[in-house]
């Protein structure tokens, strides 16, 4: 008698919705790689039209922290309007159409073994946020500092080290400290909780 581990049941799972369903997965793939495409493309226009309109300068060293956030705002902007929004209209369309045509025993089974609802990885899932925090507080200290539309030509590297040493102290500081105070808290409570 042998015992199935969860991840051997995982993967059987997985083989015999890949083998059912192959016909989607191709065409799946097929879609993610058009709309990566789709989503170079329209970069590029972007890129060529904020040039030529003036919404940034053709040389980086021109560039300012203005002309950094109103680029990265605008393409957003036109890579959903162009490129999320149908790409996430038609996804929700084909998986809606195909899954309702699935018979309601498959779909159980998978519901049962955890298809599409696996264990995921903590540590894989979770870090981007404080990068973003980080990039948001250097972003806030360069105008502070009066430094929103000097082109980046003109910035020491100094300035450069320093002002995101002192976004790190600010970020450390805000959030750290509080952390710090309430992990110590939680850990006494616990120590004192469980002899």
């Amino acid at each position: 008698m042998t015992i199935e581990t969860g991840s051997d049941n995982s993967e059987k799972i997985w083989k015999k919705f890949l083998k059912k369903h192959w016909k989607a997965i191709v065409f799946l793939v097929v879609g993610v790689i058009l709309a990566f495409i789709g989503a170079i493309l329209v970069y590029l226009w972007f890129v060529e039209k904020a040039q030529v309109t003036g919404l940034v300068p053709a040389t980086l060293d021109l560039w300012t922290m203005g002309h950094l956030v109103a680029f990265v705002l605008r393409v957003i902007f036109w890579e959903v309007l162009f490129i999320g929004v149908p790409v996430l209209v038609v996804a929700l369309a084909v998986w809606r159409l195909w899954w309702e045509r699935f018979p309601h025993e498959e779909k159980e089974e998978y519901k049962r073994e955890h298809l599409f609802s696996g264990t995921r990885s903590r540590s894989r899932n979770e870090g981007g946020g404080i990068s973003f925090l980080i990039f948001i507080a250097f972003i806030i200290k360069i105008y502070l500092d009066g430094n929103w539309n000097v082109p980046f030509a003109a910035w020491t590297f100094d300035y450069l080290v320093y002002s995101c040493v002192k976004v790190l102290g600010w970020v450390i500081i805000i959030f750290g400290i509080p952390l710090a105070i309430g992990g110590t808290v939680w850990l006494l409570y616990e120590m004192k909780k469980n002899p």
